[in-house]
């Protein structure tokens, strides 16, 4: 891999988990968790209902979320983290220990 590839390539990673809320949103459904929209948008304050659909269709489009309906009455719907948006939660829990690590004084 070539610096100007590899460049690309964190910029396409990026690119899938940017935005306010995504990362939020991963956080919740790490470790199995299968939850309604209803807990989702209980569990991330601030997040409107209609950011948190738009989040939530990207994320599925991308392949890192499943959305499972159950047809019942009332309706419901739950969302859970595909094997390959599950793989990504070793590669932000590197990312939160390096920058535990940021030298003191650093801005």
């Amino acid at each position: 891999m070539t610096p100007s590839s590899a460049a690309k390539g964190v910029e396409a990673a990026l690119r899938l988990i940017e935005g306010r809320w995504k990362l939020v949103i991963l956080f919740h459904l790490f470790g199995g968790h299968v939850l309604r929209f209803s807990d989702l948008e209980r569990a991330i304050p601030g997040i409107s209902q209609k950011m948190l659909i738009q989040q939530l269709r990207q994320m599925e489009a991308d392949g890192m979320v499943r959305r499972i309906v159950h047809h019942q009455v009332p309706p419901k719907v739950e969302y859970c983290l595909t094997d390959w948006g599950q793989s990504l939660c070793p590669a932000l829990d590197s990312l939160l220990k390096w920058t535990a690590r940021k030298p003191a004084g650093a801005s």
